[in-house]
């Protein structure tokens, strides 16, 4: 393709190594988002419905605050990076250098339709890529929107714009790239790899599974409902790491449907397809498989529908089995499905079975339980009393004030990250890695990480050619020998306990020391050799030429030492350091 090939020719030209024109695109991209934040609204409230507020909270705002982090530590990011270095290394220099990968093609979702496509390019931007962005068809009024401003604000030849659905998705795959960035299902994302791996390209696919929520009896029960619901209702569920369902008692259950339907009442009324904070699902194809999934066990709360709208309201399911098309597939949708365990130990072996999720939530003031999960799971982020902030499921909520259940839990499920009693709000958290582990993904961003992502570490050893480093590698040299094999084993060994990491700073401290003593030596000598040679000879009034000459042989060794030192040393400095080194000023500089 054209566009391709366009964007290469940019790359090679060199133009975006350059911290300054990343800086200025960034910029630009910045200024993209505060001077169109009316049109934003307007295409998320035609593709999703999306209330001001939540636009803003999950969109706008959270992008622009990404783009300012990123801008204010870009320099600090590009530098090479100084890795320990070894014994045999100790006079080398060692470094690590972040190289952009070239052409980046990056495929956005439609749930956050701008976030999702303008987050990862900001990153690829910031490492010094050129990018083919390919928004979602699913979301057409964002997409337009991307198509019409990108041109306006960043480099035409570097950044470019493809609109289409799937045939233009898999005309793009066909092509070479040299890293892909996916969002989206975990389906499509194998499609997306196995044409990656047609020319090696390495990928992070950001997917999903379901992130299941566990919630024990010591957790603050009101505000954990408010928190599980919250991350379930936003974008209307729509969102790869919502809750998709929830592990409690039976006890725990009762309780949690009781204030459930006391909450969404107060934020949505009591009718809540009135509501103008609840948004609409995508479209009528995923409306109808969201219809089909509410036939599994007992609606507890909510379970209205409106096929014109495509609307479904907050719906609480219990009595559900393990093997119900609900539990079989992720909801992406306002369903929470809730399946009865009586431990935080049988809650490990229910998510131990299935996928890994996004994330895994964690509701419980238990710090063992806590752990216990942590540590016996697998996730790709966990988030400890919240949601959404932080298949394997990729998102796991554990609400508990046990700690030994949230340790329990943390420690023995697998996901792609843990959020501990809240839901969602990992995500804000732009020093925390996003992303997910199995089915729910590969790689990570956000923040640095987002940087890290699109640049290749590129080592680096430079070696001078000092007599001593030769020395310490001759023995590598042939004709080999059994006392070249000991010396080799010597210097290469890694010791154990031994760290080299301060060793620079103690050998700067030593040199500190010799060099105070060496100063004191070099004063007391300035006093010496001045006062009773050159001075003494000249206020001396038989001093002649040839006396002169006898000394300044005499004392040649140092008239060659000092000599340079007494036209930089100032007579200030002198004194300083006589009066810290108890030592007398030197006449030559009184």
């Amino acid at each position: 393709m054209r566009i391709v090939q366009r964007a290469r020719n940019a790359f090679h030209s060199g133009r975006t190594k350059s911290v300054e024109f990343r800086e200025k695109q960034l910029n630009q991209l910045l200024r993209l988002y505060e001077e169109n934040v009316p049109e934003m609204l307007t295409a998320l409230s035609s593709d999703l419905r999306k209330s001001k507020q939540e636009s803003l909270m999950t969109e706008i705002e959270y992008m622009k605050n990404d783009l300012i982090n990123t801008i204010r530590n870009l320099r600090e990011w590009v530098k090479p990076e100084k890795p320990p270095k070894g014994f045999v290394n100790m006079l080398d220099d060692v470094l690590i250098y972040n190289d952009p990968y070239g052409v980046v093609l990056i495929i956005g979702a439609w749930n956050y339709p701008l976030q999702l496509a303008l987050l990862p390019m900001a990153g690829a931007i910031a490492a010094g890529n050129t990018v083919v962005l390919k928004p979602s068809e699913v979301s057409p009024a964002s997409a337009q929107l991307i198509a019409k401003l990108l041109p306006k604000y960043l480099d035409q030849e570097c950044f470019q714009v493809v609109l289409g659905g799937v045939p233009e998705t898999t005309q793009l795959l066909k092509e070479k790239f040299d890293y892909i960035f996916y969002t989206g299902s975990t389906e499509v994302g194998k499609i997306v790899r196995r044409a990656a791996n047609e020319h090696l390209t390495p990928v992070t696919l950001e997917l999903g599974g379901k992130s299941p929520v566990y919630l024990d009896n010591t957790a603050d029960l009101e505000m954990a409902v408010k928190r599980i619901m919250w991350g379930k209702c936003i974008n209307a569920g729509q969102t790869c790491i919502a809750p998709d369902y929830l592990l409690c008692s039976k006890q725990v259950e009762k309780e949690f449907v009781s204030k459930a339907k006391t909450i969404l009442k107060e934020w949505y009324g009591d009718k809540s397809k009135e509501s103008p904070d609840l948004c609409r699902i995508v479209t009528d194809r995923h409306y109808q498989r969201l219809v089909g999934l509410l036939k599994a066990g007992t609606v507890a709360v909510g379970g209205e529908t409106d096929a014109s709208e495509k609307f479904i309201s907050p719906t609480i399911l219990v009595d559900v089995k393990p093997t119900d098309p609900v539990m079989q597939e992720e909801i992406f949708g306002p369903i929470l499905p809730v399946i009865n365990v009586e431990s935080a130990f049988e809650a490990i072996k229910f998510i131990n079975s299935r996928e890994e999720p996004l994330t895994l939530y964690v509701f419980t003031t238990d710090k063992k339980v806590r752990e216990l999960i942590l540590s016996q799971t697998r996730s790709g982020s966990t988030c400890i009393n919240d949601t959404l902030m932080h298949f394997k499921p990729l998102a796991f909520y554990i609400f508990s004030k046990s700690s030994k259940d949230r340790d329990l839990l943390i420690n023995n499920v697998s996901c792609g990250g843990v959020c501990c009693n809240d839901t969602i709000m990992h995500l804000a958290v732009d020093t925390l890695p996003f992303g997910g582990v199995g089915n729910s993904g590969i790689g990570s961003y956000h923040g640095k990480y987002s940087f890290d992502t699109f640049t290749h570490k590129k080592s680096c050893l430079v070696k001078d050619f000092n007599g001593l480093g030769e020395k310490l590698a001759a023995s590598r040299y042939p004709p080999y020998s059994e006392k070249k094999i000991s010396m080799l084993g010597f210097l290469l060994k890694k010791r154990a306990g031994v760290s080299l990491k301060y060793l620079p700073h103690l050998v700067m401290f030593g040199l500190g020391i010799a060099a105070t003593f060496g100063f004191r030596a070099i004063a007391q000598d300035f006093d010496s050799c001045y006062t009773t040679g050159v001075l003494g000879a000249f206020s001396t009034a038989t001093c002649n030429n040839s006396q002169l000459r006898q000394w300044e042989l005499a004392h040649q060794w140092r008239l060659y030492a000092y000599g340079p030192l007494r036209s930089i040393i100032t007579p200030g400095m002198v004194s300083n350091a006589s009066g810290f080194l108890n030592i007398r000023t030197p006449t030559s500089f009184a």
